[in-house]
């Protein structure tokens, strides 16, 4: 299991740089990241190499944000190799509230969700064969 940052940003510009020059201040470094946005607001979310000061750093800052436990999984490089995992997953009634992909530092491709039940998907990709991060 991995833990992901979730930041709380209005939707005005600039606001998504800001929050990268707290972090680029306080020398967090990200290994991934994605943005869901509305018209009113966004959510970035992000994985650093050191959460703590990262949260410490947004938090001082003014930013509200919360720490959320991820499954994460290593995907082999093959046609229909995260199709396999998630259909066991679905297969086990484990719902996955949303992903995302990123890479590891030696190019593996990497999947993060989360789901209401990490402990059950993590039990059920295990079972599967699946690489658990």
């Amino acid at each position: 299991m991995v833990k992901q940052i979730a930041v709380f940003l209005e939707n005005q510009e600039g606001r998504l740089s800001d929050c990268c020059k707290v972090l680029k201040k306080a020398g967090v470094n990200l290994d991934a990241l994605s943005i869901a946005d509305t018209k009113e607001f966004g959510i970035l979310r992000l994985i650093a190499e050191d959460n703590e000061r990262a949260m410490n750093a947004l938090k001082e800052a003014g930013f509200l944000c919360s720490l959320i436990e991820l499954v994460a999984i290593e995907v082999p490089d093959k046609a229909g190799a995260l199709a396999d995992e998630l259909i066991a997953l679905s297969d086990n009634g484990v719902n996955i509230e949303y992903m995302y992909s990123f890479a590891d530092k030696d190019g593996h491709a990497q999947i993060a969700f989360k789901t209401v039940n990490p402990e059950k998907a993590v039990e059920v990709l295990k079972n599967a064969g699946a690489k658990v991060l």
